[in-house]
């Protein structure tokens, strides 16, 4: 990534311990000297990957810019050490639809990686919080407990959503991401990865 404001570039996590799973994600702390200057121009700069999605994390607590390749894959760039005030939930209309997919397919894909490396109280953590600022404001009334259940019941409350509104998600991502989390019934060799449960299908789950 080349900018003037770019000091540092550096693979952290999973994937620079090189402990990565299968749908691990890529990890970049970013150095700079003007944040205000390069986060500007960050969706310009990573144009050249042709992501999916780009969002800025509503709940991180730093900054950090989010993004689904095809794949699915998902990077996160992360300016370390500079605050990001935590959003409030979200607020549904016809002008939100639309984020609100991106971030709760990125908040899938994300959870999917954990649950695969067996994090499974982190994931029933992460459902509950993820009813709390997503799927609630979109109308799912009952937090899920398994993360097939929270994308069926967020692709129910979807499609409520967009006919109540007039508008039309693209399905793109999501089609990419349910891929990867069915996949977690697939067999592998990797032991963290023997704790799977049997497979729940829902509404909508097989589009």
């Amino acid at each position: 990534m080349q900018h003037p404001a770019v000091a540092a570039v550096e693979l952290r996590g999973s994937r620079a311990r090189g402990t990565a799973g299968r749908f691990s994600d890529w990890d970049f702390v970013v150095r700079t000297d003007d944040f205000d200057a390069l986060a500007a121009q960050l969706p310009q700069l990573l144009q050249s990957l042709e992501p999916l999605v780009e969002q800025w994390d509503r709940l991180s607590d730093s900054p950090c810019f989010m993004l689904i390749l095809s794949g699915p894959t998902k990077i996160d760039v992360i300016f370390e050490g500079l605050p990001n005030p935590h959003q409030p939930p979200w607020s549904v209309s016809a002008q939100t639809v639309a984020g609100i997919d991106h971030h709760f397919w990125d908040w899938a894909l994300w959870l999917a990686s954990k649950a695969d490396a067996g994090k499974l109280p982190l994931v029933a953590e992460e459902l509950g919080k993820m009813h709390e600022h997503l799927l609630a404001p979109m109308g799912v009334q009952e937090r899920p407990w398994s993360l097939r259940e929270a994308v069926a019941r967020y692709l129910e409350m979807r499609a409520e959503r967009e006919k109540q509104f007039g508008v039309k998600v693209h399905p793109g991502v999501g089609t990419e991401v349910r891929r990867v989390i069915r996949a977690l019934d697939e067999p592998t060799d990797d032991p963290r990865h023997n704790h799977r449960p049997r497979r729940m299908r829902g509404p909508g789950w097989g589009q």
